[in-house]
């Protein structure tokens, strides 16, 4: 079980609508191996943290690669997400 984690930060343009669509379009993804998905807001209990949190679990390595090619994926990264991101940081790791 591979799970992939995104943290952003984004810029004032940013809406709370932008941000709804972003993480309806990426729970929508038809992502062959991709066993769950969470993004939520920061709660702001530390002074200094990103603004969102996303976080997804793949079967295998070869599930998550394929996720991150996935030319859907690659539209909501470019169109919606890029626009208005200040910052990503991204780690995955074997559960």
């Amino acid at each position: 079980m591979i799970r992939h984690i995104v943290l952003c930060t984004f810029t004032d343009s940013a809406t709370p609508e932008r941000v709804e669509q972003i993480r309806t379009e990426l729970a929508q993804l038809g992502c062959p191996g991709r066993t769950s998905f969470t993004m939520g807001p920061d709660l702001g209990l530390r002074e200094g943290n990103m603004d969102v949190a996303i976080v997804a679990d793949f079967t295998d390595i070869a599930a998550y690669q394929a996720y991150d090619v996935d030319p859907a994926h690659d539209q909501i990264r470019r169109e919606l997400i890029a626009p208005i991101v200040a910052r990503t940081e991204r780690c995955q790791f074997e559960m």
